[in-house]
């Protein structure tokens, strides 16, 4: 495909730009899922503004670096994967629904390899907080011949380096990719209901659905691709509640441990009953939305294709 290379860009512009817009969110959403028994935080905004109080305004970004670090390359691998499914799969310039949802899957399948590491890391960055402020400081009865206790200096906080040696030392790779399989289960889904969505959503009251040559305005395709965003990240929320427990290595007292998904599903269900599977949802509709919003943005605006103008 020869326009590939200005896709690739504006992939990695969009992830980048998105990510750095919308971290804070998925901080919030990461912390609310894994809540089990003790309620730190009530919801979305009360999560943001402690985190801001005890880790200061940069704390809703921890864990951005190893997002931003990998986020393009993710975008690199599931917008190729999808152009290559589509290419192979359509018919004289027309791409069955089937087909659609088929490239998607493809797409989704394709991006795990980066996906699930980046995730991993970025989850145990993000929950660093909660475990802390779950922690009581004791307050040691006080004497009258002992000296003031010392304060109690907070536990040194995780890095992605640290983790990545840490789990490549005790689990090798395969460390590095627990929870593929609830990845899988969450971007497949996440890429078939998305694509078709976004491609007809975005064709809607033009001549010739369906067809590749009709450029769509660019309010359509933003609203379109916030619109598809959303129905498919609140869809799949149950499955991605699922992948963020069984990645979170560093549980609070009395969480559960989970031994893989059909277990992980059970115990959620049994303990916290069906509603904590959409734990999160709001969180994750308003992280998707502006994301996608913004790579359609990116998009038309054609920032890869002036890139590579100006490189000639």
């Amino acid at each position: 495909d020869p326009h590939l290379p200005a896709k690739l860009i504006n992939g990695g512009v969009a992830g980048l730009v998105g990510v750095t817009c919308v971290f804070p969110i998925d901080l919030a959403k990461t912390r609310l899922q894994n809540q089990q028994g003790v309620q730190v935080y009530k919801g979305m905004l009360d999560c943001l503004a402690k985190t801001v109080r005890s880790e200061g305004y940069f704390g809703c970004y921890r864990g951005a670096a190893v997002n931003l670090t990998l986020v393009t390359p993710e975008k690199a691998i599931k917008l190729a994967a999808n152009d290559v499914f589509r290419q192979k799969l359509s018919k004289d310039g027309r791409l069955p629904l089937w087909g659609e949802v088929l490239a998607g899957c493809g797409a989704g399948t394709c991006q795990v390899v980066v996906t699930t590491p980046m995730e991993m890391l970025k989850i145990q960055l993000q929950d660093a907080g909660r475990l802390a402020a779950q922690r009581p400081v004791p307050t040691p009865a006080p004497s009258l011949m002992a000296p003031p206790p010392a304060r109690r200096s907070p536990p040194p906080r995780p890095s992605a380096t640290g983790i990545t040696v840490e789990l490549l030392k005790t689990r090798g790779l395969p460390g590095l990719y627990r929870g593929a399989g609830a990845t899988l289960m969450r971007d497949v889904p996440f890429s078939m209901i998305y694509f078709p969505l976004f491609a007809n959503l975005n064709a809607l009251g033009q001549d010739g659905v369906g067809s590749v040559h009709t450029q769509a305005p660019f309010w359509q395709s933003f609203l379109a691709g916030g619109g598809a965003g959303s129905v498919a990240a609140v869809a799949v929320t149950p499955l991605d509640v699922i992948k963020t427990r069984l990645q979170t290595l560093q549980k609070g007292e009395g969480e559960d441990t989970y031994r893989g998904i059909v277990d992980c599903t059970w115990r959620i269900m049994k303990r916290e009953g069906p509603a904590a599977f959409l734990k999160g949802a709001t969180c994750r509709a308003l992280v998707i939305a502006p994301l996608f919003g913004i790579a359609q943005g990116v998009y038309f605006l054609g920032v890869g294709e002036a890139v590579l103008g100006v490189l000639e």
